[in-house]
């Protein structure tokens, strides 16, 4: 496991040795997942909010939360990234020795946590358990994605000894299940899944597994996938869980025009996502209604431009809930002007 996990860290490393680009020509991008994700649907509801005050965000398709981190950090015009939890918690614990890991995550900060996603994992009917998947051949993500960091990360906590471990996407991974290539797959996604709602899954045949083993609850957060929620599913499984957090660069407006418009962009969305929560939970993906923004990652600080655009004063581009005062120094001071928001709304 330390070894699979060193070289995650290493392959950041590599990618993130060089900051954010400057361009001429000014464009905002959000890095978000799969086209059947749950990522790019909540990457679409936050571009939506955009365009209803005037503001373009382009929605990127990515290998998942790895591409997503290293997209903030290095990636030009990338100012937001959505970053499943338990990839901060491995870099956080390499980072406390590795001055090249320090490096690479430096200037990287929280926007603002989100939801609790699922982990999914659809197997055979006979496969029971995780244990099962002992000698068998399972798909695991794509090496960029946090699911191949956290399915590899929950095999080798249970010491399974799957047969192959094969680094394809879930969208790949599904067709390759059904035609009996493979055994299992691993997906992280938000329920409900556009990728187990939109394909006809036989509900006889296949089966999402449980996940409750003691070991993983460290850090995992226990969960459950009600009947219903998908076509195939007929009763509830209980499983785990790792957040959602979206992940932006704290941009120095001193240093340069790319920096201050990005900041300015970075503001802009996140007094957007503050007053217009309730209209993303009344319109856009149902795992809007989940979202906590009191849930910060520990060991991560909220960058200064989005408190920027928390503060109760911010007069953003265009028309929306009245504000007031307060500009925080501090996680303290976040959720502070976050309690004033809601007390206000």
């Amino acid at each position: 496991m330390v070894f699979r996990l060193a070289s995650v860290a290493a392959a950041i490393v590599a990618a993130c040795l060089f900051g954010p680009a400057s361009a001429a020509e000014f464009e905002k991008n959000i890095m978000t997942g799969g086209p059947q994700g749950t990522y790019i649907q909540i990457g679409r509801d936050v571009a939506a909010l955009g365009k209803s005050c005037g503001l373009t965000l382009n929605v990127q398709e990515s290998a998942g939360s790895l591409e997503n981190f290293i997209g903030v950090r290095n990636r030009k015009n990338t100012q937001f990234g959505i970053v499943q939890s338990d990839v901060l918690e491995y870099l956080k614990t390499f980072e406390a020795n590795d001055p090249e890991v320090q490096q690479a995550v430096r200037g990287v900060r929280i926007m603002f946590p989100l939801y609790n996603e699922e982990i999914h994992v659809l197997a055979r009917a006979d496969i029971k358990d995780m244990k099962d998947l002992d000698g068998k051949k399972v798909a695991v993500g794509v090496k960029d994605s946090g699911t191949f960091l956290t399915s590899s990360l929950i095999l080798d906590i249970l010491q399974v000894k799957t047969g192959e471990r094969v680094a394809i996407n879930p969208d790949t991974a599904l067709p390759k299940l059904l035609a009996g290539e493979i055994d299992a797959f691993f997906y992280v996604a938000g329920a409900p899944a556009a990728l187990f709602k939109n394909n006809p899954i036989d509900g006889a045949k296949f089966h999402l597994l449980p996940i409750t083993e003691a070991p993983l609850l460290a850090t995992y957060t226990a969960s459950r996938i009600d009947a219903g929620t998908y076509a195939f599913q007929k009763e509830p499984v209980d499983l785990i869980a790792v957040k959602a957090v979206l992940m932006t660069y704290d941009y120095d407006v001193k240093r340069n025009a790319y920096q201050r418009e990005s900041c300015k962009a970075v503001s802009e969305f996140s007094s957007l996502i503050l007053n217009n929560l309730e209209k993303l939970q009344a319109t856009g993906h149902p795992k809007w209604k989940d979202v906590d923004l009191t849930a910060l990652p520990p060991g991560w600080q909220v960058g200064v431009c989005v408190k920027a655009g928390m503060a109760l004063d911010y007069k953003p581009a265009c028309k929306a809930p009245e504000a007031a005062t307060g500009q925080p120094d501090g996680n303290e001071e976040y959720l502070e002007l976050l309690k004033q928001r809601l007390k206000k709304q």
